[in-house]
């Protein structure tokens, strides 16, 4: 596990999605550059609409590599995806600037949510490694999955271009997906030595112990540094349900108590490989990851990768 050179005189190099926020990119520039002033350090900004993103950010994580710096993910926990893929395949150090809906690695981590906070808080860190995940040659950070969430993804997508982004709005979204719920996923799932067939809505795959806590399947199972630290991924299995008994897990899952539900299965594991049973003909399906939507050749090969990702990562407050 070799640490990547960081010295932290060179300039950082900072990848700004410009869909991110409510459309304030140049306030976020204006930010950075002017926190980048004031603490005498330097740094290169570069927006890149979502097409562009992937290209930009091997650019950018390129670049960091070769002068032994940084590349830095400003945007949601898409965009970190995007750029955590470069920062690893590139092997180099990679920062975050949250700016999304929910943020859920960066909060894990302990980046702070406001932009300036979060530079400064990000000046004074140092690398260190954590805890990746890959289904098939796509990396995650927080999830991955298919059947019924990437659905709930799309839905959302579709509520923020008309209603906005908040988390009222992606709540509607997730309710009407969850409403209209049909399609039955039938997988053949191995993991640990163990070869099993199960029909389902969705399968959810945890990376992120911040998550898994607030929808309450974090539990004793899981070991105490939780998902994203010890080698292990959580998978949670959607039992086919009706209308009523859904409405009732959705509940559940805003008072983080999934875990009590009786709709639903978890367990830990490196790694599993996942294989849906009927295809009728197609040779890939539609799994999420981190908020992002593909298609990708079956089997699935869902694991935690064996080179972490490093993170700048501030050193954690001693108590007196």
């Amino acid at each position: 596990m070799q640490r990547p050179l960081f010295k932290p005189a060179s300039a950082l190099q900072f990848v700004v999605n410009g869909q991110a926020g409510h459309g304030d990119a140049e306030a976020t520039r204006e930010a950075i550059e002017s926190g980048l002033r004031e603490a005498g350090r330097n740094g290169a900004v570069v927006f890149a609409a979502p097409g562009e993103l992937a290209g930009v950010a091997r650019e950018a994580a390129t670049r960091a590599r070769a002068d032994g710096s940084a590349v830095v993910a400003v945007g949601g926990d898409g965009t970190i995806n995007t750029v955590a893929q470069a920062a690893h395949a590139a092997g180099c150090t990679l920062g975050v600037i949250p700016r999304g809906t929910f943020n859920y690695f960066a909060r894990e981590h302990g980046a702070p949510l406001e932009t300036a906070e979060a530079l400064r808080w990000l000046l004074d860190a140092r690398p260190e490694p954590v805890q990746i995940s890959a289904i098939n040659d796509q990396v995650f950070l927080v999830n991955a999955s298919l059947g019924l969430y990437p659905d709930l993804l799309q839905d959302r997508e579709s509520w923020k271009a008309r209603f906005g982004r908040s988390r009222l709005v992606a709540f509607g979204a997730g309710m009407a997906t969850l409403l209209r719920a049909q399609r039955r996923l039938k997988l053949s799932m191995a993991w640990d030595g163990k070869v099993v067939e199960v029909r389902t809505l969705t399968l959810f795959v945890g990376n992120n112990r911040l998550q898994l806590e607030q929808m309450g399947l974090a539990g004793t199972d899981t070991p105490a540094e939780g998902a994203a630290a010890d080698g292990h991924i959580t998978a949670v299995i959607l039992k086919p349900i009706g209308t009523l008994a859904m409405l009732g897990l959705m509940l559940r899952g805003a008072l983080g108590q999934l875990g009590e539900a009786s709709g639903i299965e978890r367990f830990v594991c490196q790694s599993m490989v996942v294989k849906p049973t009927r295809m009728m003909g197609r040779r890939k399906v539609k799994v999420a990851f981190d908020g992002e939507v593909a298609w990708m050749r079956s089997p699935l090969n869902i694991r935690v990768l064996p080179q972490p990702l490093w993170l700048l990562k501030a050193a954690p407050e001693i108590a007196p």
